[in-house]
């Protein structure tokens, strides 16, 4: 009863739409611009920072190292498996904020590729010519309906993020992202607990591979990687509000957020 009641008062957040704010695309981009956001527990955040650091030296560096000389054909059909998972969270994100025609075409992408693409690993879609696939969360839907980012965030783990997109995070895990409702939350006898973990760690590695001389490049050349980290992910959050299809800095793969909401 509680899943549902929060699940209730999510939609209804994203869903009662602040005219100004997601009408005025000036409005957004000062809510959500990196000065802008306050890093409330920087204390807390650059321990959180550390830690995940040592985690990726011992963990994610090393096996994205070896993931990274796979060869291309392994890596496409991974990414692009993960991206069709990801449509399962997107799909419903389309649809809270209003875009019922893109809502319609990443279904379809969705029933193509884990069909035709063999559980996504080929994206059949694009080779029909539909239009290039763009990643939605829920944080993204509220902060289309004026709900700001907050303070900054460092999770253990899972890395930036800021206060709104957190606790948008939850929605995943109360019914929002139907691949953990089909594999953790409920007995499909079909799949199991494992599957859903293994695509985000899978999806964890991808990412550390797929921006592995970008981020060592990065902390290289930083005097403050904590502040150069928090720096590119906000602004790379803040396009991805906006959708803006300019690249920020280095950063090679399509989803910085990748590990946190899918």
């Amino acid at each position: 009863m509680i899943k549902k009641v929060a699940i209730i008062l999510i939609t209804t957040l994203a869903l009662t739409v602040n005219v100004n704010a997601s009408s005025d695309g000036e409005l957004l981009l000062k809510k959500n611009e990196p000065s802008e956001v306050k890093d409330c527990f920087e204390g807390l955040n650059r321990a959180t920072f550390k830690f995940n650091q040592v985690l990726d030296g011992v963990i994610f560096k090393p096996v994205a190292s070896v993931y990274k000389k796979l060869p291309s054909p392994v890596k496409s059909g991974v990414s692009n498996s993960l991206d069709n998972l990801s449509n399962l969270v997107t799909i419903p994100n389309n649809l809270l904020q209003g875009d019922f025609m893109l809502a319609g075409l990443n279904t379809g992408r969705f029933l193509i590729n884990s069909t035709v693409g063999i559980l996504g690993l080929v994206d059949v879609a694009q080779h029909l010519g539909m239009s290039e696939y763009v990643k939605e969360d829920y944080g993204q839907s509220l902060a289309m309906a004026g709900v700001g980012p907050g303070c900054y965030i460092v999770l253990p783990v899972l890395g930036p993020s800021t206060a709104r997109d957190t606790v948008a995070s939850a929605t995943n895990f109360l019914g929002g992202d139907a691949w953990y409702n089909v594999t953790v939350k409920n007995d499909t006898h079909y799949f199991r607990d494992i599957d859903y973990y293994s695509s985000k760690v899978t999806a964890g590695v991808n990412f550390r591979a797929k921006n592995y001389d970008s981020i060592e490049n990065l902390e290289k050349n930083s005097i403050d990687f904590y502040a150069s980290v928090k720096s590119l992910y906000l602004q790379d959050r803040q396009q991805k509000i906006l959708n803006s299809k300019k690249i920020v800095n280095t950063q090679d793969d399509s989803d910085w957020e990748e590990i946190d909401n899918k």
